[in-house]
């Protein structure tokens, strides 16, 4: 076991990265607004996804290099493309994140400070550990937490199901007025998480193999299935939970960090006893944190590649620069919505998701190019997935716009 579990890295990364918003704010959400309903939607985008994630990692481990790298082998205009989208996307989703993060920290170690000073001591916090290079020690850390978050949450939902004395009903529900497919939208967008993180995924893989020469193309694709289905197992349950403890109970989530966070806790409390409190709150907001830590270390990570093969430089302090420009423009934006949170996350997840089509599109292109070894060109199964994904997101996208 500790043999498999030091092979693997950035697949736990992945799902460091995905397990946050997405599980604790959606996936519960779900199920307290419509059961178990829309399980269909979060297996579904899970399936389609999948291949454009995992040609992040088969593509650094094939080439040696990241999916921005091939980008530009692509055309200089999908980089263009891909930075554009990276700016009007990066600072509300590491805004979605944060505020989470600091309404968790909020409920466990006490309201004697505002959400918005927990905003910034999180991101002090985080961009401290980033700066000196401390990252490794949660890198490390993440295989227990992902353990720890999964564990807690299977037990949860086990002992929310003995405790449950209503019959289980498995009804599908397709949404059908603008604010519930609003809701299904933003629910598929962000599960398991953005596909720009594919992007992410590949540097990382690029990170690995420099210090692990035994990470090949094979380790890094096993990795990934790894990390992609506990974040598709632990979805699952968070909708289960929100279901067995707040579906038809009368009660709603609020849009307010602090109090959505507080009623997150509370549903463990129910299900396990109030000694899980301090537990799974301490699991939850660890993930939070490493998802914050996580996007926050990757994002500028990826805008300074994307400006060095933009600009063919090699400006030393522009990861530093782009951290700092994402932390000030984290800090204003919280500061607008600070009361809005599910307005927030809203905002994120519906501009990952209608962007999702471009990033499916551009990684099945590469993958299936001359620039990728032809040994390591997907299948004719994950072709026949990848022209079934890309419809669905596309077709997706277009049935909401066509809702406005």
């Amino acid at each position: 076991m500790k043999i498999s579990l030091k092979k693997l890295g950035p697949g736990l990364l992945f799902a460091g990265a995905a397990i946050g918003v997405s599980h604790l704010v959606q996936s519960t959400r779900a199920g307290a607004d419509f059961g178990l309903g829309l399980l269909w939607a979060l297996l579904l985008v899970n399936l389609f996804k999948y291949p454009f994630f995992q040609y992040g990692p088969r593509y650094a481990s094939a080439t040696g290099e990241s999916l921005l790298d091939g980008y530009k082998k692509l055309g200089k205009g999908v980089l263009v493309t891909y930075f554009i989208l990276s700016i009007a996307t990066m600072f509300t989703i590491q805004t979605a994140v944060t505020i989470v993060t600091a309404g968790l920290a909020s409920s466990l170690f006490g309201d004697f400070v505002s959400i918005e000073v927990w905003t910034i001591i999180i991101l002090f916090i985080c961009f401290s550990l980033l700066i000196v290079d401390k990252y490794k020690l949660l890198d490390n850390l993440m295989k227990i937490i992902i353990i720890v978050l999964t564990i807690s949450t299977l037990v949860a939902v086990v002992a929310a199901l003995l405790n449950n004395e209503q019959p289980i009903s498995f009804k599908q529900i397709l949404p059908d007025n603008s604010f519930e497919i609003a809701f299904l939208i933003a629910f598929m967008g962000w599960m398991p998480a953005p596909l720009d993180i594919s992007v992410f995924h590949s540097l990382w893989t690029i990170e690995k193999k420099k210090t692990d020469s035994e990470f090949n193309t094979k380790s890094a694709i096993f990795d990934f299935n790894v990390g992609y289905l506990s974040t598709i197992v632990l979805g699952v349950g968070f909708v289960f939970l929100g279901y067995l403890i707040m579906f038809n109970s009368g009660e709603t989530f609020s849009n307010a960090a602090g109090e959505f966070s507080n009623q997150l806790l509370e549903m463990y409390s129910i299900s396990l006893g109030n000694w899980a409190y301090i537990i799974i709150g301490i699991a939850a907001f660890t993930t939070m944190f490493s998802t914050t830590l996580t996007i926050l270390d990757a994002s500028p990570r990826a805008m300074h590649k994307t400006t060095q093969l933009l600009f063919n430089n090699n400006f030393k302090k522009g990861y530093l620069f782009w951290i700092l420009i994402l932390v000030i423009g984290t800090i204003i934006i919280f500061f607008t919505f600070a009361s809005e949170m599910g307005l927030l996350v809203k905002i994120a997840t519906i501009l990952s998701f209608l962007t999702a089509p471009f990033y499916a599109i551009i990684n099945y292109k590469l993958i299936s190019s001359k620039h990728t070894p032809k040994e390591w060109h997907p299948t004719l199964k994950l072709h026949i997935l990848s022209w079934f994904g890309i419809l669905f997101l596309i077709g997706f996208s277009v049935w909401y716009l066509t809702t406005l």
